[in-house]
């Protein structure tokens, strides 16, 4: 309409001429008016359609947290109810644990069996070790009076008899030294080496056991709110991903950025370039005082690809003639002002209105000041927007 009002001069100019000669106005002296009027009013609606591009393809993106069990068996409380608000750590329900804990206390008992052997390991070591000691000074004081007695026989004051039999003496001994060594070494082994392994299997299975243990409380590791709990008491609890227990929305942490995502068609991919200006209309926004119902925005990002071209693996060769329909091009949008991006409702639908003004010189001006026209456009539909949310324009009311 704006379009068609700005194109007129032509006609109006032709009709006033026409006045002052005072000649009819008829479709043939009309003509050439009428059909620069059209010529006009094609190119002002192709510079501004071509250069603020549009999109009713805009949503506030948020995510979702679905809540599985680690493990399954029946559930034997529920700690949370639909719309509840809950904190990082919140218990949001248990699954019945009597083998968890009996497997904890199996593990439990093993590890103190496993220090009473190391008590008995220790008493082991310190027995051998007084063997050992004890057939050493034995051997010693046989040493010493095998050589007395060859000292003595070398002088001529001893016998030889003496001196084999302390020979044979001295044999038994060294075999009991080396029977309480090896003792020894098996009790430093059990001490040192066997029972610490068997201690360390023991922690890792209290461990294992204690971690199947907490898996049977289920809480939630991120706050927001609950909602499509579908869990009672008694139900079985899945660990399948697909059937969650019930899904959190997690709440907007501040270095998570509050963004729209629009998907404009593929012959605006020319045209979007990061710090473009923009405006955005969510539905969920719209009022008759048009308070904040019309955010201004700049494009943040435009995604590199389109996502209807992606190749994944599949069993099947890919027919590239199945693909018909046109994906968009990605855009992430920014709104200029913090107040507004707190506003935002997660999921909301969104209009998103750019406008160009990269182009210089005096056609990049005249292009920029066309998205006045758009500017208008976007207000109009907005209102459209109301009068069919309430049924005027037969909505759902």
């Amino acid at each position: 309409m704006f379009e068609l009002m700005i194109t007129s001069f032509p006609a109006v100019l032709r009709y006033l001429q026409l006045r002052r000669r005072g000649e009819a106005m008829t479709l043939w002296n009309m003509k050439t008016a009428v059909f620069l009027w059209a010529v006009l009013a094609f190119a002002l609606f192709l510079t501004i359609f071509y250069y603020h591009p549009k999109t009713y393809a805009g949503v506030v993106p948020f995510r979702i947290v679905p809540v599985v069990a680690q493990t399954s068996g029946p559930v034997t409380e529920i700690g949370v109810i639909n719309g509840q608000q809950v904190a990082a750590g919140d218990l949001l329900f248990r699954i019945e644990d009597s083998a968890q804990r009996a497997a904890l206390a199996e593990a439990e008992t093993q590890m103190e069996l496993i220090d009473a052997d190391l008590a008995k390991a220790g008493a082991a070591e310190i027995v051998a070790q007084s063997a050992v000691e004890q057939t050493e000074a034995e051997l010693a004081q046989l040493q010493d009076d095998l050589e007395d007695a060859r000292t003595l026989l070398s002088r001529g004051a001893g016998r030889a008899d003496d001196v084999l039999s302390l020979e044979t003496a001295v044999t038994a001994p060294q075999a009991q030294l080396r029977a309480a060594e090896a003792q020894l070494d098996l009790a430093r082994i059990d001490l040192n080496d066997t029972l610490p392994a068997r201690r360390r299997a023991t922690e890792a299975a209290i461990a294992s056991a204690q971690v199947a243990l907490d898996f049977t409380e289920v809480r939630s590791f991120v706050g927001g709110t609950v909602t499509q709990l579908s869990l009672n008491v008694g139900s079985p609890a899945t660990t399948l991903v697909l059937r969650p227990a019930m899904i959190l929305i997690p709440e907007r942490t501040e270095d998570v950025p509050v963004r729209v995502a629009a998907g404009f068609p593929q012959i605006a991919g020319d045209i979007l370039y990061e710090g473009m200006p923009a405006e955005v209309a969510c539905d969920s926004h719209a009022n008759l005082l048009f308070r904040d119902s019309v955010m201004p925005a700049h494009v943040r990002t435009v995604q590199p690809a389109i996502a209807t071209g992606q190749i994944v693996p599949d069993t099947r060769l890919l027919d590239v003639g199945a693909a018909t329909r046109r994906g968009t091009v990605l855009a992430l949008v920014d709104l200029v002002h913090e107040e507004h991006r707190a506003m935002l409702l997660d999921g909301s639908g969104c209009i998103v209105q750019t406008y160009t003004s990269n182009i210089e010189g005096l056609v990049g001006h005249i292009i920029a000041g066309t998205g006045v026209i758009k500017a208008a456009g976007l207000r109009l539909k907005v209102f459209g927007s109301i009068l069919s949310g309430v049924g005027l324009l037969g909505g759902g009311h």
